[in-house]
Order: C-alpha cells, then sequence, then structure tokens
C-alpha cells in the first residue's frame, strides 16, 4: 500500500507522529466498540485521493461547476450499487453524516413544531431520534417509546397505543444500542395505521442487511437512512434511501436546503465499500460477525456478567454492571488500560447519568474484520469480566494487557501499511 506518512512526516512531523501512534493504538488493542471498524486499503485508497480537490455541487448531469463528467461516474456507480443491494428505489449519497441525514428527512417533510415518533435514546434509540439536547429535539415535538422493563424487547403493542394516542407524521425505528431484530414490517404497518411516514434509521444494521442476517427495511419501509462505516465497512458518509414518490423533495432538502458541494472522496470511498458489499466473502463476514457476538455475549454470561435482553440477534452487546459494583465510566476506563475498547453507555430504566452510566456497549465487526472467530471470543469475554471485576488491581490488569496484546498481534492490521 502506498500509505506511508513520508510527505506528511516531512511535512507536519507533529501530525505524523500523532497518526502513527493512533495506527499502533488500533493494531495493537481488541476494537469492541459496535459503532467502529477497520475499512480496507482499497476504500483508504479512493478516501486519500485526489477527488477531494473537485467542487460538484448539484446532482449528476446538474452540476454548477464544470469538469464534473467523472465526478458523476462516481457517483452514478455509488448509487447504483446501493439500489441493488438494497432493493431502494431511490439512494442519495451526499449526506455528510447519519445526523445531518436523519436531520434532511425531517426538513424535507415536515414543519417546526411536528410530532415525530423516535426511541428513547436511554433505551437504545439515537440523538437525532429526538433527545432533547439534540437540534431535532428542539425543532420537532417527539413522543419517545421504549423497551418492555422485563424483556428489554420493543413492545410493539406500545409503539401501537402511542401512535394512535399521538398520531405522529414520522415513525423512526431504528438504534444504536439495541441487540435483537428490530421488524420493520411491524413498525412500516403501525405507520400505515395512523398515516404517518415510517423511517428506518439503519446505521448499526447496514451491513448486516446486505449480509441477510438481518431483515431488511424494504419495501416495508418508505424512507431509510443510514451511515457507511460500522457493519457497512466503509468511510464515515451517509446514505439516504426511499421510496420514488420522496425523491425529488428529499433530494432537495439535501441540496441546497442543508449542503454545498459533495465530498467525492468520501463518494467513491462509499462506491469502494458498496463493491466489497456486494461479494459472496461479504456474506460469510456478516454471519460471522452475528456468531462472533453470541459467542461473546455467551461467554460474558459464563464468566458471570448480566446482558441487556439477555444476549443478542446482531453485532452489539449491552451490559448491565450494576451487580458489579463498577459505573460504564470505570469499565470503560479500566478496559482501555489493557487495550480493550467499549464505550461506556446508558441501560433501560438507568438510575446514573448519560456520563457515568451503569452499562458498557460492545460489538464484533471490527474484531471480525481482522480475522477474529469463536474460539477468541471466549477468550475476549473472560479478560473483560476479569477486567470488570478487577477494575484496580494491578497484577491482573498487567497480566491481562499482556493476553490482549498477544491476541492483537495474531490478527495483523494493516500489516502493509508503513509508518
Amino acid at each position: 500500500m502506498r500509505y506511508n506518512l513520508t510527505m506528511l512526516k516531512k511535512t507536519d512531523p507533529q501530525i505524523a507522529k500523532s497518526l502513527a501512534k493512533e495506527i499502533n493504538r488500533q493494531r495493537q488493542g481488541l476494537e469492541l466498540i459496535p459503532s467502529e471498524n477497520f475499512v480496507s486499503e482499497a476504500v483508504l485508497e479512493a478516501l486519500g485521493s485526489p477527488l477531494t480537490n473537485k467542487y460538484s455541487e448539484g446532482y449528476v448531469g446538474k452540476r454548477y461547476y464544470g469538469g464534473n463528467q467523472f465526478i458523476d461516474e462516481i457517483e452514478t456507480l455509488a448509487i447504483e450499487r446501493a439500489k441493488k443491494l438494497f432493493y431502494a428505489e431511490h439512494v442519495n449519497v451526499q449526506p455528510y453524516s447519519g445526523s445531518p441525514a436523519n436531520l434532511e428527512i425531517y426538513f424535507s417533510l415536515l414543519q417546526p413544531g411536528d410530532t415525530i415518533m423516535g426511541m428513547n435514546l436511554a433505551h437504545g434509540g439515537h440523538l437525532t431520534h429526538g433527545h432533547k439536547v439534540n437540534l431535532s429535539g428542539r425543532i420537532f415535538n417527539f413522543v419517545q417509546y421504549g423497551v418492555n422493563p422485563k424483556n428489554h424487547l420493543i413492545d410493539y403493542k406500545e409503539v401501537e397505543k402511542l401512535a394512535k394516542k399521538y398520531r405522529p407524521k414520522i415513525i423512526i425505528c431504528g438504534a444504536t444500542a439495541y441487540p435483537r431484530i428490530i421488524k420493520f414490517k411491524k413498525f412500516a404497518e403501525i405507520a400505515k395505521k395512523v398515516k404517518a411516514v415510517s423511517m428506518a434509521d439503519i446505521a448499526h444494521l447496514a451491513g448486516l442487511i446486505i449480509g441477510g442476517v438481518h431483515p431488511n427495511p424494504f419495501p416495508f419501509i418508505d424512507i431509510v437512512t443510514t451511515t457507511t462505516h460500522k457493519t457497512l465497512r466503509g468511510p464515515r458518509g451517509a446514505m439516504i434511501m426511499c421510496k420514488k414518490e420522496y425523491a425529488e423533495m428529499i433530494d432537495k432538502t439535501v441540496f441546497p436546503g442543508f449542503q454545498g458541494g459533495p465530498h467525492n472522496h468520501t463518494t467513491a470511498a462509499i462506491a469502494v465499500a458498496l463493491k466489497e458489499a456486494s461479494l459472496p466473502s461479504f456474506k460469510k463476514y456478516a454471519r460471522q460477525i452475528v456468531k462472533n457476538a453470541k459467542t461473546l455475549a455467551q461467554s460474558l454470561k459464563d464468566n458471570n456478567l448480566t446482558l441487556i435482553s439477555g444476549g443478542t440477534d446482531n453485532h452489539l452487546i449491552l451490559v448491565d454492571l450494576t451487580k458489579t459494583g463498577v459505573t460504564g465510566k470505570q469499565a470503560e476506563k479500566s478496559l482501555e488500560a489493557v487495550g480493550i475498547y467499549v464505550n461506556k453507555n446508558m441501560i433501560p430504566y438507568d438510575q446514573r447519568t448519560p456520563f457515568n452510566p451503569s452499562g458498557i456497549r460492545l460489538g464484533t465487526p471490527a474484531l471480525t474484520t481482522r480475522g477474529f472467530k469463536e474460539k477468541e471470543m471466549k477468550i475476549i469475554g473472560q479478560l473483560i469480566s476479569q477486567v470488570v471485576y478487577n477494575p484496580e488491581n494491578p497484577v491482573i490488569l498487567k497480566k491481562t494487557a499482556r493476553q490482549v496484546k498477544e491476541l492483537a498481534r495474531s490478527h495483523p492490521l494493516y500489516s502493509k501499511l508503513k509508518i
């Protein structure tokens, strides 16, 4: 691979040094944050290409600048690949990220103050699904649904009851910390009953959907947003997919309503990631993500940790640390000290605060990319548990850190990348 920091070391040695340290951190640790992954070298090449030099306001065939014939080729490839993989009628690949994409949907269809239904952040939803600190919750009237207090599953009867009571104009499904299958068809049926637009945020699930290990929101859901990293294993970008009847209004909201020129290097990297996701090997990868997650979940349970909903059907696991006497913040810090990366996270009906919650969230996409399988997942579950129950024991932490480095070395990352 040509990515070797040679020019960066000459031009800006301080940034080069920090970048090299970050690459080594990724190589030497175990990345278990479920929203993170490792892109291929091909995606990295597209992302770091001279495509970043070109301004391309507008859409294919209708740009406000000249010299966009090859940008049009790239954007068309990205669109057509996404349409084929997700069975979508229309795709916009220009949103800068998942949060702007969600806001662009709201402003395409609604007026400030209109009612939307979304999942509560503390129960697994996203900030842009109506949390009061987010712009979405400040501009629109959000009704929040959550999970059942006993089994921590979405109660679809309760969702329907809330929908009939508040008559939202959009009903959002999708989550950032829900470890079970989301029934898109059921959400679409509820939306139709109250004449609402159904919307799915599949940022975490996109790769699993393409891989056939999670149901597809189409043809049931009206509008779908997704980021392009996480399980899709692409760059930090986003897409909006929808039925044709919503295409024109959404495109106008993305540009010129919200954004200027698209990030062409990101569009190309998205196209590359979608090409990779179309290969038979990606289905195998998606299946392995879920196998690894289920094995890791069982290992955590076998080592005396409590899981929200009792396990997982997808790529992520939410651990309830209440009985351990350790907070999510403490666990995250201690695990990071040994090279295991997770994130502190609220659990349903949490009595603690978001910055020091009762849980941790972890997932298997990144380690599956590196080639980790069930055997290693059993070991990693043991390591996590021994750190959680001994967060300040220097002997155990030192021993665990050695084991983590040995595991990381057994599955090299970016071995051709010279730093």
